[in-house]
């Protein structure tokens, strides 16, 4: 299969309704192509749900969303039993959780016993409820969005819960003729909402998924993840580094990446571009370092350029 065409067509025609933020929507579908889940954070208005929705449409996958606040409980996620009058029985309803795309808005929003019932579904794709555990359809993608300028009522996601997000981006506001290009489609659209046409359908992009697991890479690309990995836990501005789930995420992104440039071949250059967000949101920073205005993200870019990348290899 090839899945660099049907990747450009995915990102083309997601484009339609999110102008402007190529890179963006091309972490998000390495995420998905790498079966992973994705954290989006940043300000309100820029278009983090119709991200998720717009995927969830341009590849023909169900989509749920929930809103979460602070009186969300577990069951309104993952289901519950209820009582059937008609049989006398309790009944399982399924909640919003068991669908291929799930968008958790404002997730830091629901107090920690509702993020902890994401736990399971996110790491082993299932859900356990009434002393039965019951397999979630694959695809299954997590995309949560939190505000990153709002702490009232709010519960900061925990280091267990960030590190099953196989990464976290950040969308940005649109330069000047991106948002002109915006204003303009609006006027000629006539309405607010944008239909977008299936690309793709479950089953191809559970081929595509499969296909981005037969791309090589070779034990220098594995010696560069795990050394940038090692580096974030030696670097005296972190308090806790990545852990090897890190490492893990920038295999798994750095192949969808080759994936969808058309290669069959993991290149280093293809493991810096995922670097930031596959390891960003892992690693905890000294408390002092607030004060200095130092990011997680200027750690790992650090760890970048202390790390020799290794010659490119061609199978």
């Amino acid at each position: 299969m090839n899945v660099s065409d049907r990747a450009a067509r995915i990102l083309d025609e997601v484009e339609r309704a999110v102008i402007g933020k190529r890179d963006a929507l091309e972490l998000v579908l390495l995420g998905l192509l790498a079966d992973g889940h994705v954290l989006i954070e940043d300000n309100p208005g820029l278009a983090k749900t119709l991200m998720a929705r717009s995927f969830a449409a341009v590849t023909g996958l169900r989509f749920a969303r929930v809103q979460f606040t602070t009186d969300l409980m577990p069951s309104d996620v993952t289901g519950s039993a209820i009582y059937d009058q008609r049989t006398g029985d309790l009944r399982f309803q399924p909640g919003p959780i068991f669908t291929h795309v799930l968008l958790g808005d404002e997730i830091n929003r629901a107090p920690p016993k509702t993020q902890a019932a994401l736990l399971e579904a996110m790491q082993e794709r299932q859900v356990t409820s009434e002393d039965t555990t019951r397999r979630l359809e694959r695809p299954f993608l997590v995309l949560a969005t939190q505000n990153p300028i709002e702490y009232e009522g709010t519960y900061p996601l925990p280091e267990a819960q960030l590190d099953r997000f196989l990464l976290r981006i950040s969308v940005g506001y649109p330069d000047r003729a991106a948002e002109l290009e915006l204003l303009g489609r609006r006027m000629e659209r006539g309405r607010d909402e944008v239909e977008l046409d299936t690309v793709v359908d479950r089953d191809e992009l559970l081929t595509m998924q499969r296909a981005v697991e037969t791309v090589h890479a070779d034990d220098g690309i594995l010696g560069y993840a795990v050394d940038l990995v090692a580096a974030t836990r030696e670097s005296p501005q972190v308090q806790v580094g990545a852990s090897p789930r890190g490492s893990l995420a920038l295999l798994k992104l750095s192949r969808a990446k080759a994936a969808v440039e058309g290669r069959d071949f993991v290149t280093p250059d293809d493991v810096k571009l995922v670097a930031v967000p596959a390891l960003a949101h892992r690693i905890t920073l000294r408390p002092e370092l607030w004060i200095q205005r130092v990011e997680a993200a200027d750690v790992v870019r650090d760890c970048l350029d202390s790390c020799p990348a290794p010659p490119v290899r061609v199978p």
